[in-house]
């Protein structure tokens, strides 16, 4: 990891450099560079020992312009204010690059998920909400799972959350099951996202799909579900890792089976698979591999200016929120390798969020090869709108993304008299 990483300080000087290609002046995007909103709380918890222990927890509202706030909640023991600033402003940027009339926020407690029990985690949730409250609700702000959160845990919030409020209100929160209001094809929307821009930047980049060789970072339901649609287009994928290792196999793992076993008991890592002719390999040696598509699926910070001249990929598609830093970012494009921005290659989850929240308002309920088939007339149209960007600007899939976004928001703060 780059030294004295801080993700606001690196979202920062991106937005600052697409402001600038735009031609803006500071003033007319300076409400960027700060959260309208940052929500930090203690959460008291009995422990299922007896014993009391404290978490912190966060939300951050960063911009709410465009719409309601919206973004995932993490529970994980590295997460900080910094992190879910940063989190809660690439949300902003991500909604406004496909387009969905949401803010940004984002959200999370500071705690090591593993550890708890599922009495403990439950009790958590509760608490954690019961303290959102004043600043969260379905036209307000929209909560949804991210790290170590999941339906389940949806299902908590939107219990609670109705409980104080004294009657059902399913459209406070999204990726919930589908049975309480959850949409199909939520689970699989962003790794779905991931699968339909490789397919878009093969297209570009006039790379056949049928045989490509892709490594992915991360074997969750990002990483994982991306890996299996990828493999279904006929994509070998021939490196996956989560956080007991990777594993590498040249002629291409069995995706099928691979998320099966997996997902067949809670708790099963990639270090319990075993296959003939299978090779350990480390996460820093999984993003070095000689492939067509890297897909870093996993946590912020990960393609740094160490690794950076290592990486042997033609494309990168960024399936995490922030997985390549700035002198990473700098660094693949000296070398000439293609990036396709977290903003919009893993904005596949918000945008099915979005249908989902739709189908909560309306009462009503899509079917999934509907929802599919929206979810790629978005982002293809999103693809669309940052490659002639880019190309119009002699810039970078990344610059063009956020360009695209920042002009979104700042034409909105326009039209509305923010100033």
């Amino acid at each position: 990891m780059d030294n004295g990483y801080n993700p606001y300080g690196e979202m920062l000087e991106v937005l600052d450099r697409a402001a600038g290609m735009l031609g803006l002046e500071e003033k007319d995007y300076i409400r960027l560079k700060y959260p309208e909103r940052e929500m930090k709380v203690s959460i008291p918890m009995e422990m299922d020992d007896g014993s009391v222990e404290v978490f912190e927890g966060y939300r951050v509202q960063h911009s709410g312009v465009r719409g309601p706030y919206k973004g995932g909640i993490r529970f994980h023991q590295d997460v900080n204010m910094d992190e879910v600033k940063a989190l809660a402003a690439w949300m902003s940027f991500k909604c406004a690059v496909v387009n969905i009339p949401y803010g940004g926020g984002k959200g999370g407690v500071a705690v090591d998920a593993t550890k708890l029990t599922k009495r403990e985690l439950e009790r958590l949730t509760r608490k954690y909400v019961t303290l959102l409250y004043p600043i969260i609700g379905p036209k307000i702000d929209i909560p949804a799972p991210d790290v170590n959160t999941n339906p389940e845990i949806m299902g908590w919030f939107m219990d609670t959350y109705s409980t104080l409020k004294g009657q059902l209100t399913p459209g406070v929160v999204t990726g919930k099951p589908v049975p309480i209001g959850g949409s199909l094809g939520r689970g699989e929307a962003t790794g779905r996202g991931i699968m339909l821009m490789v397919k878009e930047i093969a297209k570009k980049m006039s790379i056949p799909l049928k045989g490509a060789k892709v490594a992915v970072q991360g074997a969750g339901n990002v990483g994982g579900t991306a890996a299996k649609l990828l493999h279904r287009e006929g994509c070998k994928i021939v490196a996956l890792s989560d956080v007991s290792g990777g594993i590498l196999l040249e002629d291409g793992l069995d995706m099928e089976e691979i998320v099966s076993f997996l997902t067949a008991e809670r708790g099963r890592l990639l270090k319990d698979y075993d296959a003939p002719g299978l090779k350990r390999i480390s996460n820093g040696e999984l993003l070095t591999q000689g492939v067509d598509f890297l897909i870093p699926a996993a946590l912020e910070n990960q393609i740094t200016g160490e690794i950076a001249p290592d990486i042997k990929a033609r494309v990168v598609v960024e399936g995490a929120n922030g997985p390549t830093t700035v002198n990473g970012d700098k660094i693949l494009e000296e070398r000439g390798i293609v990036v396709v921005p977290d903003i919009l290659a893993n904005s596949g989850g918000v945008t099915v969020s979005y249908f989902e929240w739709l189908q909560n308002l309306q009462s009503t309920s899509w079917e999934e090869e509907e929802i599919n088939k929206r979810l790629e007339n978005i982002m293809v149209k999103a693809f669309g709108s940052v490659w002639d960007t880019a190309v119009e600007a002699c810039t970078t899939l990344r610059m063009g993304a956020y360009m695209v976004a920042v002009d979104r928001i700042v034409t909105a703060s326009k039209l509305r008299g923010i100033s």
